[in-house]
């Protein structure tokens, strides 16, 4: 038995209820079987394996039989943090790289990604000690925007504290980030975020980043890509790369990937026969319709998309769950539908053997939530070339 679908039932993997970890500590034993990064996992999952006759048997050479195995030689290792459901992972994965670790807060968007992936991404990210981090070569995460204080930063400095970067980002998310950055020191990394992360909080947002970036010996490059030019989806984000100083010469060794001269349309992504349940009904299509009239008398842009099916769509969010209204296809002689999850699967640059097994609801919220994988697949190409530079 090698298997790993036969694997996950009989140690009954359930990726919904993992509250101590414990599963993600086995999945991730388990990937790294063999290769010496499993150590970081070894105690828990042993303890977890040990009853079961597979592994008295040693018998660990699994066959991954998930839709995105990782590759067996990877060119580079990396980690997968704020990782959602794994649009990241799935560039980095097909540009040669192994994820040795992983994190995901939403129960929901676990399940998806261990149905894909076969690995639970442990939980909360802020209460796991980066020493427990294996050692990788890229650090990827598509973190949330907040904002910092940066109250008594200056007095800080003034009294010779060393890393006040780390006080100043810290109760963020991205305090998280420049922990394991300043622990593991990974030759690169890779960040996402949406477009206003350059002017959120005044602009303070981004310097304080930036700063720690800097003030931890990594060149940062960033710039503000729309998904638009891989996928027929507006869709602008700001992505920042940074590279140890150390080791890489700045921008002499990255280059941000050049963007395909022709535009994909949204036509291209659509089902033929999709279910009639998306179709809007006449009491929601009439509200958009109203809703629409009545801002705009008053000078607003709100309203429903309905999108040119030779063109590219508004931004997916992840609250189209809730009406669809931002994207809404025409339909001849009926009203409007929004897109079924597969199309918005589609409209990330997902391929469809993706495994979506979860509600309406949840899918819907997950891609939205999600990359534009050709984006970042030819982002993570850059970085590799850059990588894999001789360096002296």
């Amino acid at each position: 038995m090698n298997l790993y679908s036969e694997i996950r039932e009989i140690i009954k993997i359930q990726p919904f209820k993992d509250e101590n970890n414990i599963q993600a500590y086995v999945t991730h034993y388990l990937h790294n079987s063999g290769n010496g990064i499993s150590g970081y996992f070894a105690d828990p999952a042993i303890k977890y394996l040990s009853g079961y006759d597979f592994f008295k048997q040693k018998k660990l050479d699994l066959e991954w039989d998930i839709p995105f195995p990782s590759p067996r030689k990877p060119a580079f290792s990396f980690i997968d943090l704020f990782a959602g459901i794994g649009g990241i992972r799935l560039a980095y994965q097909k540009a040669g790289g192994k994820c040795v670790f992983s994190s995901e807060y939403n129960k929901f968007a676990k399940v998806t990604y261990e149905a894909n992936f076969g690995e639970i991404p442990f939980g909360d990210i802020t209460v796991i000690d980066e020493k427990s981090i294996p050692d990788h070569d890229v650090l990827l995460a598509g973190f949330p925007c907040q904002p910092f204080s940066i109250a008594g930063v200056s007095k800080k400095n003034s009294l010779g504290k060393q890393h006040g970067f780390l006080d100043e980002t810290q109760g963020t998310l991205f305090f998280d980030i420049a922990r394991i950055l300043k622990e593991k020191r990974p030759k690169a990394f890779m960040l996402e975020n949406v477009k206003n992360l350059i002017t959120h909080d005044k602009g303070r947002t981004f310097k304080v980043i930036y700063n720690t970036l800097d003030a931890l010996g990594y060149s940062v490059h960033y710039r503000i890509m729309d998904g638009q030019y891989f996928v027929p989806q507006h869709r602008e984000r700001i992505i920042i790369v940074g590279f140890d100083r150390a080791v890489y010469n700045g921008d002499e060794d990255f280059l941000f990937p050049e963007l395909p001269e022709q535009k994909p349309a949204i036509r291209d992504i659509l089902e033929k026969n999709p279910d009639p349940k998306y179709t809007l009904s006449d009491k929601l299509w009439n509200y958009l319709q109203n809703y629409a009239v009545k801002h705009k008398a008053k000078g607003n842009g709100f309203g429903f998309g309905l999108t040119d099916l030779q063109g590219v769509s508004r931004t997916l969010s992840a609250r189209y769950y809730k009406d669809g209204s931002e994207i809404l296809i025409p339909q001849k002689g009926q009203n409007p539908r929004r897109l079924t999850p597969r199309e918005c699967a589609r409209l990330q640059g997902f391929p469809d053997n993706f495994i979506i097994p979860v509600s309406d609801n949840q899918a819907y919220h997950q891609f939205g939530n999600s990359v534009v994988t050709p984006l970042i697949h030819a982002v993570a190409k850059q970085v590799v070339k850059a990588l894999n530079k001789p360096h002296g």
